[in-house]
Order: structure tokens, then sequence, then C-alpha cells
């Protein structure tokens, strides 16, 4: 199985999740941008027909491998067989930092776990509630389970999965949550000292939606999504429309 991440190969989240799954018995593959790639999504360009630097080294008896590019590059190599046989399973994480809400699209942990899934592999993207995380071992615990649930689940299945930031026995349990329009931040565009455009993050006092991934981290609990990537909605009335429209 491929172990890969969004933060970097040298990322605490990564080498603290990576023995505890080889531990299970898992034979784990570790590939991961060598800087952080935070916020990535799916991008993986100029990946074809270059070489891509890596660099590599020994922990806890896992070889982590770094490389020049994204999670979702890292997780294309490892299923194109560029490090040997195809991964069976994906785990993309522990983040720091939650990935919640509708635009888990722009996180590079989530990306890569649709990636994998892209490809008819499972996947599971795990994140902290926490930007300075103390309890790996907890979300270390939880992703070993999820895969224990999700290698028996057809190809191509994939979760995303927040962990609150405290002991494993202070848990408030596990929910199924649905995807929250996040509203603890706010994005807000202004002008640098400099005159350049920029964007900040402004924090708001608003409730979460009830059932919420926002709202149940909140209450404690671990929060898991089923998600799927990009598929057609079977709707043919925008194209004909266009098709009217261009006739008339």
């Amino acid at each position: 199985m491929l172990i890969t991440n969004d933060d970097g190969y040298l990322a605490p989240g990564i080498r603290a999740v990576a023995p505890a799954i080889a531990q299970l018995g898992y034979d784990v593959l570790v590939v991961a941008p060598l800087v952080d790639e935070s916020g990535v999504g799916s991008a993986r360009a100029g990946m074809v027909d270059r070489p891509i630097r890596t660099a590599s080294e020994e922990e806890n008896g896992v070889t982590f491998t770094g490389i020049e590019g994204t999670p979702a590059l890292a997780v294309t190599m490892a299923v194109a067989g560029v490090f040997g046989p195809r991964p069976d399973l994906v785990l993309s994480g522990i983040n720091r930092g939650l990935n919640i809400g509708v635009t888990i699209f722009h996180s590079g942990t989530v990306a890569a776990a649709l990636t994998a899934a892209s490809m008819g592999v499972s996947a599971v993207a795990i994140s902290m509630d926490s930007d300075d995380p103390r309890h790996w071992p907890t979300a270390a615990t939880v992703a070993g389970e999820a895969l224990g649930w999700i290698r028996d689940e057809p190809a191509g299945t994939t979760l995303t999965i927040n962990v609150p930031d405290r002991p494993l026995d202070q848990l408030a349990g596990v929910r199924h949550a649905s995807l929250a329009v996040p509203r603890r931040t706010v994005l807000v565009g202004t002008t640098a000292p400099t005159g350049e455009p920029m964007i900040t993050l402004q924090r708001t006092d608003a409730t979460p939606v009830a059932g919420t991934d926002e709202a149940l981290l909140r209450e404690g609990f671990v929060t898991v999504t089923p998600i799927i990537g990009i598929r057609e909605v079977r709707d043919d009335s925008a194209a004909t429309a266009l098709a009217k429209r261009l006739t008339a």
C-alpha cells in the first residue's frame, strides 16, 4: 500500500502514521512531496517526459521517499509502477490541519485520495483538527481501522476523515458527516501594504450546521465522509438548450 501526504515527506504526520501502519502488517510504500504542497488540489503539471528529482531516508524501519511534485503526482507515479508493484490501497495523511466542507477539492491531501480512486485504487484521506497536533497516535489508530474496512470495499472507494486532536479515549465517537459550507473562516480580498492584491482569512462566530463535519468535529467526533471524484450529470438539457440557441 502507498502512504502519501501534502505536507512533505519530512512532516511529522506521515512520519507518525507510516510505522504504525507497517506494524499492522501492511507492506508500506511511502512517496510524498519533497516540500509542503498544501492546497495544490489534484495538480500534476509537467509530469510527462521529464525526470523527477527524489530523495529518501529511513526512519523506524520505513523508507520515506520525497519527489519533486505534488501528492497527486506521487500517487500517479506509484500506481504507474515507478516505485515497484502497483499499490492496492492509498492512505493520504496524516494532514496537519482539518479538511472539511465543500472546499476539500483544494486539498492536496484529499486530491491524492481522489487521484487514487480515479485510477481504480481505494483510498483514505485523514486529517487532524489542529494546526499543531499533539495526538498523532490517535489519528494513526483511526487510519489503521479505516484501511481495515476499505480494503474489502469496491475498488475506488474513497473516504475523507477528520480526527480531533485528543487522546483516543477522549473521542466522542465516530459519525458520518455531510460536507459543510465552512463558516469558521471566510476569504476576504484586500490589498497588501505594497499595493498588490491579496486574500486573507478571517474567523467568524457563525454556528456550524448540525450533522456537518464542521459541527461534529467541534463536538469531538471523528468525522467520516465517503466522497467521489468528478462525474457527469446525466441530464442533456444544457446541450439541448445550447443547440437551440446556436440554430436560432
